[in-house]
């Protein structure tokens, strides 16, 4: 059966730095697309970044844009979200999601999915 575990969240302050991991057994990132995604209570879950199984196509949402990254150790089976200069709107819980086929970065798309990470960014 498929799991990922999502691990790292915790407190950081604003413009500090803070690595989330998400690693994965049943499947493998060669061959799935890979997605974070944030949730704030009341809220929608939106996507924060996703990288296609091959590697070539990425996206991050426009509120990222420049200060997280996405990325994969197909060797360790892991993904990772690297957050640069966080800011208090930052603050969320993130979720690791795997999807087994189409590249997609629309939340209803992704098959599975890991427990949320707790992100607090203090100011």
């Amino acid at each position: 059966q498929v799991q990922l575990v999502a691990s790292g969240g915790g407190l950081v302050q604003a413009g500090g730095s803070l690595r989330l991991s998400c690693a994965a057994s049943g499947l493998s990132f060669r061959s799935y697309t890979m997605g974070w995604f944030r949730q704030a209570p009341g809220k929608e879950r939106d996507v924060v970044a996703s990288i296609s199984w091959s590697g070539t196509s990425t996206y991050y949402a426009d509120s990222v844009k420049g200060r997280f990254t996405i990325s994969r150790d197909t060797a360790k089976n892991t993904g990772y979200l690297q957050m640069n200069s966080p800011k208090p709107e930052d603050a969320r819980v993130y979720y690791c999601a795997a999807k087994s086929s189409i590249y997609s970065i629309r939340t209803g798309d992704y098959n599975y999915w890991g427990q949320g990470t707790q992100v607090t960014v203090s100011s």
